[in-house]
């Protein structure tokens, strides 16, 4: 489906708008700044100022600029938004009608820079194209993938789930697009990288990449926590705001110093780092200071996430700093040559990125971490996502019965490992065969070693395979004392190891231990039933057992040569309430389950 779509892009006091062709061509580049100061329109290079009292009649402006570009309007068929919150529901891109505006609108609280932009615009819009479909991009969807651990903060339970108190992060449509322009640039797929990417504009914010998948990210539940960034504090300690309280600061005056009056406008009295990297260079303190923090700040988030990834192979930057700062690019890659990050001078003074030229690479050339600075589009990865959900007209599939079988702890091994732990020569039996053709339960048991306890009588999958593999769940994890993560069958790298025990033997993996991530195998004719690919991700909600439960993020994995059924682990069973699971493997109950929303990358 070729369609010509209008991007607005809503940022905390700006908002772009750029009508992009199905070729990916910008046809009309409009850029609407200083919202709460002084609105000025630029059109294509030509700026023009506006004599305006408050957004709605600096967006009427914007839209009265458009509907002068006749010819050029005449062809949208689609209006991307870029919405910062979409809150704990919205993992992927949605119609906009009346009940996603009211859903929104519940949002706004928690991104008050942004959201409110993001619906002005999209009401405008609605009057402005009646009739033309809206369609909301998540700035938050790409970070659905947080783990629980990076997800959550240390506050009573009851009070987080009152409140819905929980991490979501942001800049998500832009850390995914140039996460996907560095492995394109590097010639590598996204799933075989660990990548820091660093937003830094006036929003400013990291994410650490492990295999295309957002695994932890600075901003929390609001655009707030983080990176310093143009008029936001970032990360303050707790207690000085409870102090401000204490002593009288009203609760809209710390919004505003927080959102509005903090950050390099605080530090500086400027949030326009060119003039701060002048003013420092005649030797301004506060200048000086400014940008040490800034820099300092990036850097401590790039090593903490580079210990999350368990190494990383690219750290990427973006955004008007990331883009255009030499100097904040120094500062931030000094010091990082123990991962491997070595900036070389010349690269980086040099470094410009654009349209034509959307990377450029910045480390040494025999650093084994590269530097990379990558001209961010979102309003080109806005009007794709439109593209491609306007242009999915696949079925979701009427509710069908998928048995979900729930998977116990169990070992695959390779022939070595079998012989080393059973004797040599030895050949795993069949102990009955599973649901997967080929794959059977063997009458072969192990005892698991981690550094805290064991797990004996734990079930050999057969047949053998080219790599050893562990999968448990996360109650096993902490009886053992381990930290595995969630990987798919087979991804196996910077996974941690165990000791295994057999009959006739034992043997430490140094490595191959993970909690398997929920999946759905399929075959080719239940995933057209299905109206899914193989790659993609869903959400599926399970019925019938003791208490209904949705799960996110479930693979779908497509073959000839696989059975429907839906794998879930035991904890995921017992908190859907699927009865007891015996401590075998592969325990088929067949319960009604349905996918929900649409399939996602």
């Amino acid at each position: 489906m070729t369609v010509r779509v209008l991007s607005l892009n809503a940022g905390s006091s700006s908002l772009k708008a750029a009508i992009i062709d199905a070729d990916g061509q910008r046809l009309l580049d409009i850029r609407l700044t200083g919202l709460y100061e002084a609105p000025r329109l630029t059109t294509n290079g030509r700026v023009r100022e506006l004599d305006v009292a408050d957004l709605n009649a600096a967006l009427a402006a914007l839209f009265a600029e458009i509907a002068t570009h006749a010819g050029t309007i005449a062809g949208v068929a689609a209006i991307a938004h870029r919405v910062a919150h979409g809150g704990p529901r919205y993992s992927a891109p949605v119609r906009i009608d009346e009940a996603v505006l009211a859903e929104l609108e519940q949002m706004v609280p928690y991104a008050p820079l942004h959201n409110p932009i993001s619906l002005a615009a999209i009401h405008a819009a609605r009057a402005a194209f009646p009739g033309v479909p809206d369609v909301a991009v998540f700035d938050t969807a790409f970070h659905s993938t947080l783990p629980t651990r990076a997800r959550e903060y240390a506050l009573p339970r009851a009070l987080r789930e009152h409140y819905g108190v929980r991490r979501f992060g942001f800049h998500g449509i832009s850390h995914a697009y140039v996460a996907a322009a560095a492995a394109a640039h590097l010639g590598v797929a996204p799933a075989a990288l660990r990548m820091v990417t660093l937003h830094l504009g006036s929003g400013a914010s990291a994410c650490a990449i492990e295999y295309g998948r957002s695994i932890d990210t600075s901003m929390g539940m609001t655009p707030l926590e983080g990176l310093i960034m143009a008029t936001r504090s970032g990360d303050v300690d707790a207690g000085v705001l409870l102090r401000l309280l204490e002593d009288g600061v009203e609760l809209a005056a710390l919004d505003r110093l927080l959102n509005r009056e903090a950050g390099l406008l605080g530090l500086a009295g400027t949030a326009d780092m060119a003039q701060i990297e002048v003013r420092a260079a005649a030797g301004d303190r506060d200048a000086q200071l400014a940008i040490q923090l800034y820099s300092y700040r990036v850097r401590k988030y790039v090593g903490a996430y580079a210990a999350a990834l368990g190494g990383v192979d690219a750290i990427v930057f973006t955004g008007g700093v990331g883009e255009h700062s030499a100097v904040v690019r120094h500062r931030i890659a000094n010091r990082l040559a123990f991962l491997g990050a070595v900036l070389d001078e010349d690269l980086n003074r040099e470094a410009g990125v654009d349209a034509g030229r959307p990377v450029a690479e910045i480390s040494a050339p025999a650093a084994r971490c590269r530097l990379l600075v990558v001209a961010t589009d979102e309003e080109a990865a806005l009007a794709a996502a439109a593209r491609e959900l306007l242009a999915d007209t696949r079925p979701q599939g009427p509710p069908r019965t998928i048995p979900v079988a729930v998977s116990a702890r169990h070992v695959h091994l390779t022939q070595a490992s079998v012989e080393r732990l059973f004797g040599a020569g030895y050949q795993l039996t069949v102990h009955r065969p599973i649901s997967q053709p080929g794959q059977f339960a063997s009458n072969e048991l192990v005892s698991v070693v981690g550094p805290r306890g064991r797990i004996d009588h734990v079930r050999v999958l057969g047949p053998v395979r080219l790599a050893d593999q562990v999968e448990i769940s996360r109650t096993d994890e902490f009886a053992l004392g381990l930290d595995a993560p969630v990987r798919e069958s087979g991804d196996l790298a910077n996974t941690p190891g165990c000791r295994l025990e057999g009959p006739a033997g034992a043997i430490t993996l140094a490595s191959g231990v993970i909690c398997a991530l929920r999946h759905i195998h399929m075959s080719p004719a239940d995933a057209a039933g299905f109206g899914v690919r193989d790659g993609e991700t869903v959400d599926v909600a399970i019925e019938g057992g003791e208490r209904s439960l949705a799960f996110g993020g479930v693979k779908v994995r497509v073959s000839e040569r696989f059975v429907l059924e839906m794998h879930l682990d035991t904890d995921e069973g017992n908190a859907a309430g699927l009865g007891s699971v015996p401590g075998s493997v592969l325990e088929p109950v067949v319960h009604t389950a349905r996918l929900v929303g649409r399939p996602r990358r």
